[in-house]
């Protein structure tokens, strides 16, 4: 990291404290969608907006993270919803969201809970050092002096909350092209049902930028979900289309959860956990094929 001379000064006042901090922060997430490139021509505004009050509930969270000097979990609120199911559509998104996360920066351990398709995953890891770039620009949030740092992130492949719509440039054009097409030419095309494979139509980028604003008042290296390393915790980050914005802070709450590392679902590691997802995307991808694109398939596990 970059050395800051304002993050010096402020760092010498708080040297020793960290280790005697604990606390509770509360994150608002916010995920943007971006619905003139969901789906295809024929979607009527109509049905994009059904599709984005669907998936409301999965884009707008809030969740706790409970700190000390060393250790954290981090886990979304829980809530009652009206008609909340799991479904496959619920399934689905569920299954690409983080449950309950452990970090000990200690140790530089983290551990993942995940449901994917009905099965429990307990991904025990080390945590991504990211190599953050501190810079002189600096901001208010609440009542503490929050200093930007930016970051690349490396992305897995697996990682679907990452896709984006493949080559949205290149598809412009070619839509373009098809409307200046002649009736003749596209009474050609139609004679091609074969359906096209929405696996096709995403892509997961190699990496993206993130830009976190952490607040050395308070000198804990610990942040939302998987992130952590610089010195002050977190209070707002953006990576690719999520924000998340400390709403609220709590320092040595009497009543904060104990905090514990999770024991719950089949312990993997993080390569063997994507190997089964890519697993069954492609299960998923052949029975699409396989059915002329109708929905079908195993159940995971079954």
């Amino acid at each position: 990291m970059k050395a800051l001379s304002l993050l010096t000064i402020i760092l010498l006042s708080f040297t020793g404290i960290s280790q005697n901090i604990s606390g509770v922060a509360y994150y608002e997430s916010k995920t943007t969608v971006d619905m003139d490139n969901f789906g295809n021509r024929e979607m009527s505004e109509d049905m994009k907006r059904q599709i984005m009050d669907r998936m409301k509930n999965y884009l707008e969270k809030t969740y706790i993270l409970t700190f000390n000097g060393n250790e954290s979990i981090y886990k979304e609120q829980e809530k009652l919803e009206a008609g909340a199911g799991r479904g496959g559509f619920a399934m689905m998104m569920g299954s690409f969201s983080a449950g309950k996360q452990y970090k000990n920066i200690k140790n530089n351990q983290i551990l993942e809970e995940r449901e994917f398709f009905g099965k429990e995953f307990l991904i025990n890891d080390t945590l991504t050092n990211l190599d953050w770039e501190i810079t002189k620009e600096s901001k208010q949030i609440g009542q503490y002096l929050a200093i930007k740092a930016t970051a690349i992130k490396p992305i897995d492949e697996n990682d679907f909350s990452m896709a984006r719509r493949r080559n949205r440039d290149r598809d412009r054009d070619t839509d373009k092209k098809e409307d200046e097409e002649t009736e003749g030419e596209k009474a050609v095309d139609s004679t091609n049902n074969e359906p096209r494979d929405p696996f096709d139509e995403i892509e997961i980028p190699k990496t993206v930028q993130v830009t976190a604003w952490f607040t050395p008042q308070i000198p804990v290296g610990n942040g939302p979900g998987e992130y952590a390393g610089l010195p002050g915790l977190i209070l707002e980050l953006n990576a690719y289309r999520t924000t998340l914005l400390c709403s609220k802070i709590v320092l040595n709450p009497e009543d904060a959860d104990v905090i514990e590392a999770p024991n719950k679902g089949k312990e993997v590691t993080r390569e063997e956990y994507n190997k089964i997802v890519k697993e069954k995307m492609d299960e998923m991808r052949e029975n699409f094929r396989g059915r002329g694109g109708r929905r079908g398939g195993r159940r995971f596990g079954g």
